[in-house]
Order: C-alpha cells, then sequence, then structure tokens
C-alpha cells in the first residue's frame, strides 16, 4: 500500500460527482455519502502510484462499494414494511454534472422504485452505462463481467425501467406553481370535487413509513381514492403546514409540525396540467437530513 497524496481541492470537483452516481445506485444518501468517503480512503491506501485518470478510478471504485452494498441489502429490502420510496433530497440538483436530461430523469422515484426491483448487476450497469454514460469495457471492470455481458444487463434494465415509468418531461415552472396552489387550497377546504378534478384519472400515491409511523401499505391509485385519501390526511394532521421546496430537482414540499420538526416530504410529478404522482415518505429515518 502507499499514501497517496492528492490536493483536497481536486478530490472535492470529484465529490459531487461521485455523490451523484453513488445515489442512483443506492437510493439512500447517507449509504452514498459512506460510499464517497470509503473509496476517498482506498485512493490514498491503494491507489496505483501512477494515476491519470482520477475521476475514473474514483468512479470505479465507489461503483464497486455500492455493488457490495446493493448485494449485502438486497434481504433487508425485500422485508421492508410497506412501499419503499428514496431518501429525499430537498433542494437538491446535480443537473450540471452531466446529460441534464438523463440526470434528471435518473431521480424521479418512479425510476428509483424500478431500480430497486433489479439484481444488483443490471442496477449498475443501467446507471453507470445510461446515465452516465461509461462504456461497456470499463464497466465490465466494475461487475466483473464480459462487455457483452454487460451490454445485456443494461439492456434488461433499460427496457424495465421504459417498461415500468415511462419517461416524463418535466412540467413548466408556471404550471407546476398552478397545479401546486389549487392542490394546496383544495386539500385545505376538504374539496374533493376539485382535487379530483386536478389529479390525472391514473394517479399514483405511495406512502413510506418503513413501519415506523402510519403509511399505506400499499400504492393508492386513481383520482377518487387519492384525493379522498388526501382530505382524510388534512383532516387527520391538522397542525401540518407544506413548505414548497425543490425535492431531488422536481417540486414537492417539507411537512412540518407546529414546533418546526420535519414530519415528511412530498415529491410531486405534474404533467397535463394535473398531478400524476405523489410519493410521502414519513419514514423518520429517512428524514434525518431535512431541514427548514
Amino acid at each position: 500500500m502507499r499514501d497517496m497524496q492528492v490536493d483536497g481541492r481536486e478530490l472535492k470537483q470529484h465529490e459531487r460527482y461521485l455523490f451523484a452516481v453513488a445515489y442512483r445506485l443506492l437510493g439512500t444518501a447517507t449509504d452514498a455519502e459512506d460510499a464517497v468517503q470509503e473509496a476517498f480512503l482506498r485512493l490514498h491506501k491503494s491507489a496505483p502510484a501512477e494515476l491519470t485518470n482520477l475521476r475514473g478510478w474514483l468512479t470505479t471504485t465507489v461503483s464497486r462499494i455500492c455493488l457490495d452494498t446493493l448485494r449485502s441489502a438486497r434481504a433487508r429490502r425485500v422485508s421492508y414494511v410497506g412501499p419503499w420510496l428514496p431518501e429525499p433530497l430537498v433542494g437538491y440538483d446535480d443537473s450540471d454534472l452531466g446529460d441534464q436530461v438523463a440526470l434528471t430523469e435518473s431521480l424521479r422515484p418512479a425510476v428509483l422504485i424500478v431500480l430497486e426491483q433489479l439484481t444488483p448487476a443490471e442496477r449498475v450497469a443501467f446507471v453507470l452505462h445510461d446515465v452516465f454514460g461509461m462504456d461497456f469495457d470499463r464497466l465490465a471492470a466494475v461487475v466483473d463481467r464480459t462487455p457483452g455481458a454487460c451490454r445485456k444487463l443494461a439492456s434488461r434494465a433499460r427496457k424495465r425501467v421504459r417498461d415500468d415509468a415511462p419517461p416524463r418531461a418535466p412540467a413548466p415552472r408556471d404550471e407546476v406553481s398552478r397545479v401546486l396552489d389549487a392542490l394546496a387550497q383544495a386539500s385545505r377546504d376538504g374539496d374533493v370535487a376539485r382535487l379530483v378534478n386536478l389529479l390525472d384519472p391514473d394517479v399514483v400515491m405511495r406512502s413510506d413509513g418503513g413501519g415506523v409511523v402510519t403509511a399505506a401499505r400499499r400504492p393508492v391509485r386513481g383520482a377518487s381514492q387519492v384525493a379522498t385519501l388526501m382530505t382524510g390526511l388534512e383532516r387527520l394532521y391538522p397542525d401540518l403546514r407544506p413548505r414548497p421546496v425543490m425535492v431531488a430537482g422536481g417540486p414537492g414540499f417539507v411537512l412540518v409540525d407546529g414546533d418546526s420538526n420535519v414530519r415528511g416530504v412530498v415529491q410531486l410529478e405534474i404533467a397535463g396540467g394535473r398531478l400524476v404522482e405523489l410519493n410521502l415518505v414519513l419514514n423518520p429515518a429517512k428524514l434525518t437530513r431535512v431541514t427548514v
């Protein structure tokens, strides 16, 4: 082993990029940060003497760490109580790190939920190749497969993502503001009929309580069902107040109580002037990084 001296400022330039990779691979910010820090430790302890592509080496290393984490986490995720949602990234935007469309699309909860259902190797192949543009020769070194096998892994994952979470163009900002204001007012008023008109007929609502707090154990689908649940939650938790925020580059709310404690994060998808997806993270373990 050798103690490789690397300027801290140089590492800082790569840290955001590595976190962006690791978060998409793992779905939790805490695990992603741990993976990045472990990669930095390995850089100082065991990096080759002649390292001409620092970001490439770090990306490969953090991806291998994430792959190991995914393999060990599969049993825990299978036993997760209720719908699993990614840890919300409030105020987060990494669209400057690469292909903006690919990066933004890959942070959608619907996409991350599909990735959670893939094998670890499929997930790594899809994220590294389709989102971050890693070629199959380099990818082969990460997952310990041939380039041809990696191409098949990425293809299977891509089809699954397209089938279960088809791409959706972000709504214009003025449309988002209009829909959010109308939704908030209708929820406060308990106006189910108006809410139904603001929801896509096939809207889906997911609630992640992790078995720790009360939450729907299955996704709720359909405008009337979701509207009824939204007004019911408004009556059940009258002290909660929504504060508009950006969540992983998309619209959302942080839910705070009268003491300004964070009780939940809502991430929304809006298309065609209607709400098409509502993801509510209530699991306290996923809210520790959220501040107001």
